[in-house]
């Protein structure tokens, strides 16, 4: 009896452990991308000029600058490091409604957590962890009042962010298995070795590509790799109903100065324009649906819409 007694202590223990772990909180979409940049003027005329966003202060770095694409997304202009690296990366970041219980959620999966969330002048709320790989990803409580800035008309909408990755399983284990990621695309210039995987959020439509490289390192820009093609592997994407539209407002508004790139279809089939910033970062236009069939993969979760 007193043997039987202690088995059931035991799964009653057991049991509240379990119940005891946190739920994930939603991950509903991208937040930002914050980029580092040499020439603050050259960054400006690009992003506010040729790209449209609205230009404003930055709540979570005093020395960034934001250009707003829609009151809650936006990409984050930060001031060059001296003795910085050919990385122009600093970080991405997704949006949560809780960020508090994200983190708690993290920490319960033996995720290296802060230990409180830091709330920005606007009364946003955010925290940071590093990837498998080191990649710094930041989680987003948007604020109560969000930017008055008004929509950008070119694009309104940062569908996707992409980085450097060494090992797609190592990875998977966190935004997969932890986060809650799902399968979208993958693809490459081989079919059967792919080049690009891409992830979407858990709660909504926006993706995170993984750009993968082979090398001897693990993590980070391979040694070989200039800072032109990191830059491309790193980089952002904004949504538009028809990119050859967008090419001709670009055009027509002299908004193409510096760019050779012109619209065309990639391998996932969808229309799509490469621009590229002063310091070298993508700034990908994809329309938010394929033409036709995908090359490697058929799509396995909803496109954006808007």
């Amino acid at each position: 009896m007193r043997a039987l007694s202690c088995l059931i202590a035991c799964l009653l223990s057991a049991s509240s452990v379990v119940e005891a772990e946190p739920a994930r909180p939603s991950i509903t979409g991208i937040s930002h991308i914050a980029l580092y940049a040499a020439d603050a003027a050259k960054s400006d005329a690009f992003y506010a000029h040729d790209l449209g966003a609205a230009k404003g202060s930055d709540p979570e770095n005093a020395g960034g600058i934001r250009y707003y694409f829609s009151p809650s997304q936006f990409v984050e202009i930060l001031p060059l490091p001296a003795g910085a690296s050919k990385n122009r990366l600093d970080h991405v970041a997704f949006a949560t409604p809780d960020a508090e219980a994200l983190r708690k959620y993290l920490a319960s999966h033996k995720i290296a957590v802060p230990t409180k969330v830091t709330k920005g002048s606007d009364g946003s709320l955010w925290f940071s962890v590093n990837d498998p790989e080191g990649n710094r990803v930041e989680f987003v409580q948007a604020p109560d009042i969000l930017a008055d800035v008004p929509a950008n008309p070119l694009s309104n909408h940062i569908i996707h962010v992409g980085f450097i990755v060494h090992d797609r399983s190592r990875e998977d284990a966190f935004y997969r298995d932890i986060l809650g990621f799902r399968p979208y695309w993958f693809g490459g210039t081989k079919a059967d070795q792919p080049s690009w995987v891409s992830q979407q959020v858990p709660d909504g439509t926006d993706w995170l590509e993984y750009m993968l490289v082979d090398g001897p390192e693990t993590t980070g820009i391979p040694a070989d790799m200039s800072q032109q093609t990191a830059g491309v592997l790193n980089h952002f994407s904004l949504g538009v109903p028809n990119t050859r539209d967008t090419y001709t407002v670009l055009w027509n508004g002299d908004r193409l100065k510096d760019q050779d790139g012109t619209p065309k279809i990639g391998l996932d089939a969808k229309w799509q324009l490469n621009l590229i910033d002063p310091d070298g970062t993508r700034a990908e236009i994809m329309e938010f649906h394929a033409i036709g069939k995908p090359c490697c993969s058929p799509f396995t979760a909803p496109d954006p819409e808007k």
